[in-house]
């Protein structure tokens, strides 16, 4: 009963006929859409049924004592609410837009369309032969693929090549410190026997 006294309310029944307008929609063009166009079109319109379904005339009746007291408080509350609805849909889906890359990967789809219209050969089409199709199909794969295989085997060669040439540097300055090292323990054996010599040569006769 309070139900339908709240929506047979005046304000809430002519306020709640539409739903806000927050959603744009595109304007008609005369040029076909890229597909960024229709994907903001098709989640424009989506919102629209969204806010649309709750409408203020169902807000006004879930809360209609509220309302009944307070009708323009009602109001404002249902004006900040689907605000702010909106204000959130839109930002989660231009993070979702952002993160997915979506609008160069639509700009991409339409170019790839846009090139195979300008494109005179005829599109491949299987010959019923699934031998011949296959060997038309998977030959320009292996060779390209053989292609990319003989590159990277060459860029590991000549990456191994250094990695030797590091590696024999490398054995190269370790001998000439194991050299240096000796060298310098010969020296110093030297040094200490001709010390012990001459102590030996002041030494007083017992």
């Amino acid at each position: 009963m309070a139900a339908a006294a709240a929506g047979g309310e005046g304000p809430a029944r002519a306020e709640g006929e539409g739903a806000p307008s927050g959603f744009s929609s595109l304007p008609a063009q005369e040029e076909e859409p890229g597909r960024g166009q229709l994907f903001n079109t098709v989640v424009d319109a989506f919102l629209e049924k969204l806010v649309a379904a709750g409408s203020y005339q169902r807000f006004a009746n879930c809360y209609h004592r509220f309302y009944k007291l307070q009708p323009e408080m009602t109001r404002s509350i249902y004006d900040q609410f689907i605000s702010q609805l909106q204000t959130s849909i839109q930002e989660e889906i231009h993070e979702i837009k952002k993160e997915g890359n979506l609008e160069e990967l639509f700009a991409s789809m339409d170019r790839i369309v846009e090139e195979a219209k300008n494109r005179e050969e005829p599109a491949w089409r299987p010959s019923g032969i699934p031998e011949e199709d296959i060997h038309s199909a998977m030959v320009p794969y292996l060779l390209k693929h053989q292609t990319y295989l003989r590159r990277a085997l060459k860029e590991k060669e000549e990456e191994n090549r250094k990695l030797a040439e590091s590696v024999l540097a490398g054995r190269e300055r370790i001998s000439e410190m194991q050299q240096q090292i000796q060298n310098r323990k010969q020296a110093w054996q030297a040094i200490s026997k001709e010390q012990r010599e001459l102590i030996m040569m002041f030494q007083e006769p017992e």
